[in-house]
């Protein structure tokens, strides 16, 4: 099977080539990056460990008039619901006339927790829309059905990221001590307070529990970025504390499957890794210190078992998830593409309607040309006005990676010392 994947950051890259090595190894899987903000770099890829037969980075114009997608069986768009709903537009129009067209799929990378309806309507037209989980699909059809969007566009699965390797809880720890991951997020909390608050905590644990390592697991490096900005970065954060930090303390980077081989308590606010350590069976802390807030996506899980704090923590709170929560979750499902792969031979056997977006130039005129215009394209799917179809050439790769380092670099570093300076 010819893969091919379009995705706007490191995180969207995961998601989709993991889906597509899980759904068919062995599959020619081929990466197109969307120019962008996100726009991965070369470390965040080789992180991922997935190597494609191809990279590109294009804008979404140019992806839709890559020649290679005419030999594509399926496309992936690993994309915000924006960038979705923008590809499905150019798409419609670049396989208008075709004889014969890819299948078209899409889904979300983690949990669902807020902009539901918008996401989803973004992402109606694609011929397979992902749920994660059983209770995705639940609320999935509840938007799609009232609004005449065939539900059987939907098609259950479960994120391709979660490992099965389960874990030990009567491990020897005879490698490393017992350990707690600290499993940060770009943008939650988004502020500097709640950030250097979670920080200190995760620092006062290591010197009250000096026989623990308390790991920071970090999602970008100072200057890089994912799928959302991080204003504050926790490393940052660390050099701006006065006082020494505890040994057993260590900031880490690299796969988090890798980090949780060697964690025994997963700590967060809401970050999917918390799905990857209930799904081996692991304690998780999912933290209420900041709040039980829809801003944070912590409200999630608040059904789960998992919700506690810092000193809970503190005192030995290990909590483990709720069986029947993790099931409605799709977290431990046993073969989560078994649904997938049926209706992917479903598709393959039957010519494809033409690509249908839900919203149009006729039905949503100003929301559809103000979403495609700001990327590049036209409210038929066409090329905009100066748009660039071609690939970016090295020079202009370098110089927007250094204009994109040079402001990350300027948030996270120069903005914190004048707010010091000026006492904000």
């Amino acid at each position: 099977m010819r893969i091919h994947v379009l995705a706007d950051s490191d995180t969207r890259w995961k998601w989709g080539a993991a889906l597509a090595v899980g759904l068919a190894p062995g599959s020619e899987v081929h990466a197109h990056m969307l120019r962008g903000r996100s726009t991965p770099t070369a470390r965040q890829l080789a992180e991922v460990g997935i190597t494609p037969a191809s990279l590109t980075e294009a804008t979404l114009a140019g992806f839709a008039a890559a020649p290679e997608l005419d030999g594509a069986d399926l496309i992936i768009l690993g994309t915000v619901g924006g960038a979705t709903h923008a590809a499905l537009h150019a798409l419609a129009r670049r396989f208008r006339n075709a004889r014969r067209r890819p299948i078209l799929m899409t889904g979300y990378v983690g949990v669902v927790y807020e902009k539901m309806a918008d996401g989803l309507l973004l992402r109606a037209g694609a011929d397979i829309v992902l749920a994660n989980s059983p209770f995705d699909r639940r609320r999935f059809t509840d938007i799609y059905e009232p609004l005449g969007i065939p539900a059987s566009c939907i098609v259950q699965t479960a994120l391709p990221f979660l490992d099965q390797r389960p874990y030990d809880p009567n491990r020897t720890h005879a490698r490393h001590p017992y350990t707690v991951c600290f499993a940060v997020q770009p943008s939650v909390p988004a502020d500097r307070n709640g950030r250097l608050y979670l920080l200190r905590r995760a620092i006062s644990h290591a010197r009250l529990r000096p026989g623990r390592d308390v790991l920071v697991k970090l999602r970008s490096r100072p200057g890089e970025a994912t799928t959302h900005v991080e204003a504050h970065h926790y490393q940052v954060l660390a050099e701006q504390i006065e006082e020494p930090l505890p040994p057993n303390l260590h900031f880490v980077y690299g796969n988090m499957s890798e980090t949780l081989d060697r964690t025994d308590l997963l700590v967060t606010v809401s970050s999917t890794a918390a799905l990857e350590s209930m799904h081996r069976g692991m304690p998780t802390a999912i933290l209420s210190d900041l709040g039980i807030r829809e801003i944070h996506g912590n409200h999630y899980f608040a059904a789960s078992g998992c919700v506690t704090d810092w000193t809970a923590i503190d005192e030995g709170a290990a909590p483990l998830a709720h069986e029947s929560w993790t099931t409605d979750q799709g977290i431990r499902s046993d073969d989560p593409y078994a649904e997938l792969r049926a209706r992917i031979d479903e598709l393959w056997g039957i010519p494809l309607p033409p690509v249908t977006p839900f919203y149009t130039a006729g039905s949503a005129p100003e929301y559809v040309g103000t979403l495609l215009r700001r990327r590049g394209l036209d409210p038929d799917g066409s090329p905009g006005a100066g748009a660039v179809t071609r690939r970016a050439g090295p020079m202009r790769r370098t110089s927007r990676r250094v204009l994109k380092v040079a402001y990350q670099f300027g948030v996270q570093r120069v903005a914190p010392k004048i707010q010091q300076w000026g006492g904000v």
